[in-house]
């Protein structure tokens, strides 16, 4: 008798579209993504409520709220923890931890009750080789048309980079917004790669005509200022 081969559910990757569900969370049922259609949506896993590194992020995020709304910016928490074990834990978190300064915070993005594991299945949160019944700490990078932008992976152990977190958002609003790439570490303000890559010949016309806004290092590699006040009134909402 053939054993039954077990069905592999295939990663998201970036350029698609982010894979939907419903689900019940700690702000009511939401559709994903089509309730966030015309908004950059961070949807970002951790492997437990009630854990320490799990706490300093969730407190760090909350915090960041508002900065992340401005960018237009929706947060959207997932573990496999149940609907009540959030809801004591965020009340936890609000009424008695204090780090680094931020005390009093409250979480009021939602967060995924996801028991079944389904929805971290679907983006393949759950990842064997390290964890095969916790999340890892997955970050999903969310376009408004529902198209999967960027991903990025840590592991259990490892708490996340904000700040990262916070310039891939704006960077990837900036190269949208003005046709450009952005290069390493690059943050408002800094100058930017034109064309994007693969525009070689676009390239060659520039040196040949000697724009004075461009800089080019070679034919292949070419930059141009872009102001830090230009990218942010492009980018943020007053």
């Amino acid at each position: 008798m053939e054993e039954k081969q077990e069905q592999v559910v295939a990663m998201p990757r970036i350029g698609d579209p982010a894979p939907k569900f419903t689900a019940v969370t700690t702000q009511g049922t939401i559709n994903f993504p089509e309730d966030y259609k015309g908004n950059w949506v961070i949807l970002f896993s951790h492997p437990a409520d009630f854990t320490p590194v799990c706490t300093s992020e969730f407190m760090t995020f909350a915090t960041m709220e508002e900065q992340f709304e401005k960018a237009n910016c929706k947060l959207v928490g997932l573990s496999v923890d149940g609907l009540y074990s959030h809801i004591a834990w965020l009340r936890t978190i609000k009424d008695k931890i204090e780090y680094r300064g931020m005390k009093d915070v409250e979480v009021k993005f939602p967060l995924i009750e996801d028991i079944t594991m389904k929805v971290a299945n679907l983006y393949g949160m759950i990842q064997p080789g390290e964890d095969d019944v916790k999340a890892v700490r997955a970050v999903f990078f969310i376009d408004p048309t529902g198209k999967i932008r960027t991903i990025i992976y840590y592991p259990l152990s490892l708490g996340r980079n904000f700040d990262e977190i916070y310039r891939v958002l704006i960077a990837l609003q900036a190269a949208d917004k003005f046709g450009v790439a952005t290069p390493a570490d690059w943050r408002p303000g800094d100058e930017v790669i034109v064309p994007p890559a693969g525009s070689c010949g676009t390239a060659k016309e520039r040196m040949e005509k000697k724009d004075e806004d461009v800089h080019c290092y070679d034919w292949f590699f070419c930059t141009k200022k872009l102001d830090k006040e230009k990218v942010l009134d492009a980018i943020l909402k007053k």
